[in-house]
């Protein structure tokens, strides 16, 4: 993975801003001319570099590039910048030793835990082994009770079920749960859906169970399924 880019008006957005919605993007504004930003700029790299990819590193030459960084509103280079999620979270002004430039790296993108690196390598060995480190990390349930979800089997399904009850729900554990519950139902073809649709549909109403797996299936269908509209509308009508 590349760690070190240049970084231009044209592709500030690109590289910069909308990456930094998927790793921090440590944001370097120097010039040729600037003595200290020579010596800043083989530092940046190494300390960077030792992330292996988990940190970008982006250099902009703002005489060549005003309006990147005229964004920062800069007084004086060279300036350093981090950014995640396309704001920035810290910076500082001026060459800084290694030490300290380290130090500062680890605070605004700390270095991934073991159990990061398990999530990232995603096999169920790996996933069951984060669990047994932080059996409340919510990231690591999510995670295995989708592997579980998608091995498609009853015992599997129940698991994934009952590592998801003990997180919160978000629309991704939402949609985990209704597709451990459903998804064998809703991978049977849209006729078969919309019949199963309308057969629940009549009991949605003194039938709670109904109601959940009526529920469950528009969630599997997802929001682009031109049928989840008026399935919903039609539900709000049998309910009130």
């Amino acid at each position: 993975m590349t760690v070190a880019i240049d970084v231009t008006d044209a592709t500030f957005e690109a590289d910069v801003l909308e990456r930094s919605m998927e790793v921090p993007v440590v944001v370097d504004l120097w010039a040729a001319w600037c003595g200290p930003c020579r010596t800043l700029g083989p530092v940046l790299d190494k300390v960077v570099a030792e992330r292996n990819g988990e940190v970008v590193l982006a250099k902009v030459d703002v005489d060549s590039n005003p309006r990147a960084a005229a964004s920062f509103q800069v007084q004086s280079i060279p300036a350093v910048y981090a950014l995640r999620n396309k704001r920035v979270v810290s910076g500082f002004i001026g060459a800084q030793p290694e030490s300290a430039i380290r130090s500062w790296l680890d605070e605004v993108a700390p270095a991934p835990s073991e159990v990061d690196m398990l999530v990232t390598a995603g096999d169920e060995a790996s996933l069951r082994k984060a669990l047994e480190l932080e059996p409340g990390n919510e990231k690591v349930i999510a995670s295995l009770a989708g592997l579980l979800v998608e091995r498609g089997d009853g015992a599997s399904k129940k698991e994934a079920l009952q590592l998801l009850a003990r997180v919160p729900e978000t629309p991704d554990v939402r949609y985990l749960l209704a597709l451990a519950r459903v998804g064998e139902e809703a991978s049977g073809g849209d006729e078969f859906v919309t019949e199963k649709l309308d057969e629940l549909l009549d009991r949605v109403k003194a039938d709670p169970a109904a109601r959940q797996e009526y529920l469950d299936l528009l969630e599997v269908m997802g929001p682009d399924d031109p049928r989840v509209p008026e399935y919903r509308k039609a539900l709000t009508s049998r309910l009130f």
